[in-house]
């Protein structure tokens, strides 16, 4: 069955032809001008006065295209407002009728599919079949051996032919979902034409899940979602169970709440090791990194003086100094001691090509042991009142059946920080090296990226973000060199679980953001349980082998 294509109506194209007639020196013009108006500003070949005359013969081009929209604006509204109730009206049959062709061809395959594999079966079996009457019963000589060596040579065949048959079928099939999906993207890319090029969000819409559809293979969805089913279902089996453990609802607006607070600072220390994840590498250090930022502003930020000494320099008392500058100066020794040793590990990693686990190995020792024996393990105690409920603290929203609704203000700093960093891996040329260099770093480098200038750059991004968290960490506890114990491997799997490979240059932010939230409620469902601590690592392993195992059979695959 040959159905035609929407762009050969005849109405549609007229429609098409006036409207570009009407938007010729309209619209298009302007465009064009704005265009040589960008280009005149960076043109070197002319001299300042050429550039003064050619742009005031432009700007009176613009004045003009301007006065000619202006004119033609009704016209070309009532025009395309016509053009596009008739391309719904048409478009609305056409489609059907391509996807009933489509439904129709595609089960015409498969039944084909069926018959020549059932046909391709019965000529082995016959052969099968001819072969095996062949084969004595009493004795084993060299001509038996031939025979059955034939006989599994024919099984070869066969499952050879099944599976010709089936991938033939399944591009036919894929290349017919194709077609239906070219209708509906051209009966769209028509629609934007009659607008002018602007876009329609319902339409859009529809064109992407479309585009989903006729892409989707449930393989690969499953490779690729099926961590997240798990713990989807999991999460639902944790609802269920709850109120029947007489625990309440689990999901809750103030335990949603509490999970994304919980969640802030952990995601300051998943976004700074995602970087060294896609570099194929990982980061042991990051729990150290947080005891040092959050005892140093704990330090700073304490009311009065200090309780701590570190290597008998101190107690100090910052009172004096204004609280925004003392905050600030927290702040920015936390990321800058942070950033120091982040980039010390970096140096091991960028210049010597040492693996990351044994340079941030080193690192986590060294912190380690600088903190306990300069404080002695000594906490640093609380942060000063006014301050903690500055940053640290909620707002009040109001209540909810006699239930109080307060707002976790350190969500804020983390969703500015997911930002800058969704910016920097998407935006700029840096995130793009970061992506090359941890898929293959030789090719990178072949291509003119400096991997020692990268490497370095994503290990110092890393110590600012643990830097950042650090500081906020100090807001949440009193602050020990024993702080953040364990941090490192909750940031890791959080990556993993959120589809950063540790095979390179595969991952995204908001994988990392996924899966900080993932592990959070995970730990939160289990404490609202009662679950044991200890057997909370069980179901924590769990997850990581089964989010590393589905991440090595997706490798595998490609390979």
């Amino acid at each position: 069955m040959d159905v035609r294509t929407l762009s050969e109506d005849k109405k549609i194209s007229e429609y098409l032809n006036q409207l570009n007639e009407l938007r010729k020196d309209g619209e298009v013009k302007s465009l064009y001008t704005k265009q040589r108006l960008d280009a005149l500003k960076d043109n070197k070949l002319l001299s300042k006065e050429e550039k003064n005359i050619e742009r005031a013969v432009l700007l009176e081009d613009l004045e003009n295209s301007k006065r000619i929209i202006e004119q033609n604006k009704d016209k070309v509204k009532e025009l395309s407002s016509e053009a596009l109730s008739y391309s719904k009206k048409i478009s609305s049959s056409f489609l059907k009728e391509k996807s009933t062709y489509v439904s129709d061809a595609i089960k015409a395959l498969k039944e084909e599919e069926k018959k020549r594999i059932a046909e391709t079966k019965a000529k082995a079996n016959e052969r099968i079949a001819s072969l095996s009457s062949k084969t004595s019963t009493t004795t084993k000589n060299s001509e038996d051996e031939r025979i059955k060596s034939e006989i599994n040579a024919v099984k070869y065949e066969l499952k050879s032919e099944i599976n010709d048959i089936k991938a033939s079928t399944k591009d036919k099939i894929s290349k017919l979902k194709d077609e239906n999906l070219a209708a509906y993207t051209e009966y769209v890319s028509i629609n934007r034409s009659i607008r002018g090029g602007k876009t329609n969000l319902i339409e859009n819409i529809n064109l992407s899940f479309k585009s989903y559809i006729a892409s989707f293979k449930p393989k690969a969805f499953l490779l690729n979602n099926g961590i997240y089913l798990t713990i989807l279902v999991f999460f639902i089996v944790c609802v269920i169970i709850a109120p029947l453990k007489g625990m309440g609802r689990l999901f809750t607006l103030p335990n949603i709440l509490t999970i994304l607070e919980q969640s802030s600072t952990r995601m300051f220390y998943a976004l700074g090791v995602a970087g060294l994840i896609l570099l194929a590498g990982t980061d042991l250090s990051v729990g150290r990194m947080v005891a040092l930022g959050s005892v140093t502003t704990g330090l700073i930020l304490h009311p009065g003086k200090n309780i701590v000494s570190f290597i008998n320099m101190g107690p100090w008392d910052f009172t004096p100094i204004p609280m925004f500058i003392r905050v600030l100066m927290a702040l920015l020794l936390s990321v800058l001691f942070c950033a120091t040793f982040s980039a010390f590990s970096g140096v091991f990693t960028a210049k010597l090509k040492m693996h990351p686990f044994i340079s941030t190995l080193a690192t986590q020792m060294i912190i380690y042991g600088i903190l306990f024996f300069g404080t002695k393990g000594v906490p640093t105690g609380s942060i000063d009142d006014g301050i903690r409920n500055l940053i640290g603290g909620r707002w009040y929203l109001g209540s909810i059946n006699g239930t109080s609704i307060t707002f976790p203000k350190l969500i804020i700093p983390a969703i500015v920080a997911i930002i800058v960093a969704w910016f920097i891996w998407n935006k700029t040329s840096f995130g793009k090296n970061m992506y090359a260099v941890g898929g293959n770093a030789e090719a990178a480098a072949v291509s003119g990226i400096s991997v020692f200038k990268t490497t370095m750059l994503i290990f110092i991004m890393a110590g600012i973000f643990y830097g950042c968290g650090a500081f906020l960490e100090a807001f949440r506890a009193n602050a020990s060199a024993g702080t953040g114990q364990g941090f490192e491997l909750d940031a890791i799997a959080a990556c993993v679980v959120g589809g950063i490979s540790f095979s390179g240059g595969i991952g995204k932010i908001r994988g990392a953001v996924l899966g900080v939230i993932i592990f959070t409620s995970l730990t939160y469902c289990l404490t609202f349980l009662g679950i044991d601590t200890n057997l909370q690592f069980v179901f924590k392993g769990l997850i990581i082998l089964a989010a590393v195992a589905l991440d090595s059979l997706k490798y595998l695959n490609r390979k």
